[in-house]
């Protein structure tokens, strides 16, 4: 029996790598005789890049850059061959902002363009961008103010991992739909939409190219926008691209079982994240869902999943289930509930 373990995140409480580390230790102590493979994977939020680093062999590099409140922030990027791997979050993610100072009309983009220069400077032609967990919406304005940025891209081979179908502005736009999240009151929205519909016009003015309708322009707060017309880049299925890149296709030849899993699943799995690309890919063979929090059960039961199973318990308190402890112990015991129902079959 030969099983591949293919989680993203518990967001909160273990990276992609320890959980499916944990996968395998709880198949081995049931079935040691079983061969488990681990592939960590990500959809283009944080933690993308120690996924694909550790995919690809490749290393990582450390920056100072602009964080998203102008303060110098240490952010980092990964190297592999000549392509650069990057994440939004790293120079202007939700998390380096606290939450009584969150406002999308303060924070910038600045040091995702500091750290696309840093990459372009040490020579690689390709880069993979994931654009999940900005605290930003400023259309790509402060990445765009990086000197030399624009003229260093030219030519280079940019891809950025999007799973989202958001537009530049508008009632679904990036203001609208981002912004509250980000710490937006509905009055700053409006002044954030306003903002959004000038930087959609400095792009067209200067690129030729109009993003304020374009599917996934919207993500990371007009990012998506400000890459695609300013520098050239592709949008990618965020998901897709880390499993390619990751070698799935090849891992997966010969395996009996995947076993995936996230932080929470529900209808917005569904949606295009880890569980259901891997899900799509599986090629017949059967796909177990292993997350801390299951909802919408049927939904997810007739997208093709095998087995679903909660690992958190209800009775146990949030503050308690999020501790790494205790989320790697009840983990490990859902997956050894799965095996142990699988040995007679």
């Amino acid at each position: 029996m030969r099983i591949l373990l293919a989680p993203d995140s518990y967001k909160e409480c273990m990276d992609a790598a320890c959980v499916a580390a944990a996968m395998a230790d709880a198949v081995r102590k049931v079935r040691p005789e079983w061969e488990t493979v681990e592939m960590p994977l990500a959809d283009g939020g944080e933690g993308t890049v120690d996924v694909l680093v550790r995919a690809l062999g490749g290393k990582l590099f450390s920056r100072t850059v602009t964080g998203p409140l102008g303060q110098p922030v240490e952010a980092f990027y990964g190297v592999a061959g000549d392509v650069a791997l990057l994440e939004v979050a790293a120079a202007c993610g939700l998390g380096l902002v606290p939450p009584e100072r969150r406002n999308p009309l303060l924070t910038t983009t600045q040091g995702v363009g500091e750290l696309l220069l840093a990459a372009l400077e040490q020579g690689c032609r390709h880069i993979v961008i994931g654009l999940g967990g900005s605290a930003t919406c400023d259309g790509g304005a402060g990445m765009l103010s990086v000197s030399g940025l624009v003229e260093r891209a030219a030519g280079a081979d940019i891809e950025v991992l999007c799973d989202v179908d958001t537009p530049f502005i508008g009632p679904k736009g990036a203001a609208r739909v981002f912004g509250p999240q980000k710490g937006a009151t509905p009055e700053q929205v409006g002044i954030l939409e306003e903002r959004m519909v000038r930087q959609a016009g400095r792009i067209l003015q200067e690129t030729g190219i109009d993003i304020t309708d374009i599917p996934g322009a919207g993500a990371a707060g007009g990012l998506g926008g400000a890459l695609m017309a300013s520098l050239g880049a592709k949008l990618v299925p965020g998901a897709d691209k880390v499993m390619e890149l990751s070698g799935f296709n090849h891992i997966l030849e010969g395996c009996d079982l995947i076993v995936t899993g996230e932080g929470k699943s529900d209808s917005q799995t569904l949606a295009g994240k880890v569980p259901l690309a891997v899900l799509r890919k599986s090629k017949g063979i059967p796909v177990a869902l292993i997350s801390g929090r299951i909802e919408d059960r049927d939904a997810l039961s007739q997208a093709g999943f095998r087995y679903l199973a909660e690992a958190t318990p209800r009775s146990l308190p949030l503050q308690e289930a999020l501790r790494t402890e205790t989320a790697r112990h009840n983990l490990q015991q859902a997956v050894s509930e799965l095996i142990s129902s699988l040995e007679g079959r």
